[in-house]
């Protein structure tokens, strides 16, 4: 995921909720789930990695 957000010039913040209760809390709120990897854009929900998805909200 990293590497094809990277491959198209999008800046992403990471968060490591293995590590980082706070963001662990924030992605349940936000969620309502506990999967990686898991992307909100623009307010949208993105679970998974799903090429074709992401392909077409980022054009």
């Amino acid at each position: 995921m990293k590497e094809f957000l990277s491959q198209k010039g999008v800046k992403y913040q990471e968060k490591d909720i293995a590590r980082d209760e706070r963001a662990r809390e924030e992605m349940y709120r936000k969620t309502g789930m506990m999967a990686v990897p898991t992307l909100l854009i623009d307010g949208r929900v993105f679970i998974g990695f799903d090429r074709e998805k992401l392909e077409n909200m980022l054009h």
